[in-house]
């Protein structure tokens, strides 16, 4: 993991590692590094739900209650390029914010179906995406107490 987080941060980082990876860091590594390598340029990348908060929003039990593999991992795109990748009617918020593509949806976005399917295999759990703006993740956090974890910051496209 990085050094320069902050210490809640790290901690949160290390209970992402430990519940949705088994604490095997190297895997926690490639699961980033795919999703670097699969996203548009300057993509920003979190992560919510119960792998954060080891509390599922629903009914408050813990990630993975009902047994390894059974919580999904919930992960949060942020940037305009990505998405692009999301068809016109596939918006809570147009141009702001999207409907997750999951199992039960894949055509919601289909240029990274592919990508969500092989992450899924490398962490054996569903993986759902869902694209959103900074304003929005920021203020689903502030307003409705839904934490999130930064894993790849968000940059300028050059």
């Amino acid at each position: 993991m990085t050094e320069d987080k902050d210490p809640e941060a790290a901690q949160t980082e290390e209970r992402i590692v430990r519940l949705a990876f088994d604490g095997d860091v190297l895997r926690y590594r490639e699961f980033l590094a795919k999703l670097k390598a699969g996203l548009p340029e300057g993509t920003g990348v979190a992560l919510r739900g119960s792998v954060v908060t080891n509390k599922r929003w629903k009914d408050g039990k813990k990630f993975d209650a009902e047994g390894r593999g059974t919580s999904d991992l919930d992960v949060t795109l942020v940037g305009d390029k990505v998405m692009e990748f999301w068809n016109e009617g596939s918006f809570y918020i147009p141009g702001l914010h999207t409907k997750p593509l999951c199992d039960e949806d894949p055509s919601l976005a289909p240029g990274l179906n592919p990508l969500r399917e092989e992450l899924q295999k490398l962490v054996e759990r569903p993986v759902n995406f869902q694209a959103t703006a900074n304003l929005i993740l920021y203020a689903r956090d502030v307003l409705f107490d839904e934490p999130y974890c930064m894993v790849i910051e968000a940059q300028k496209a050059s």
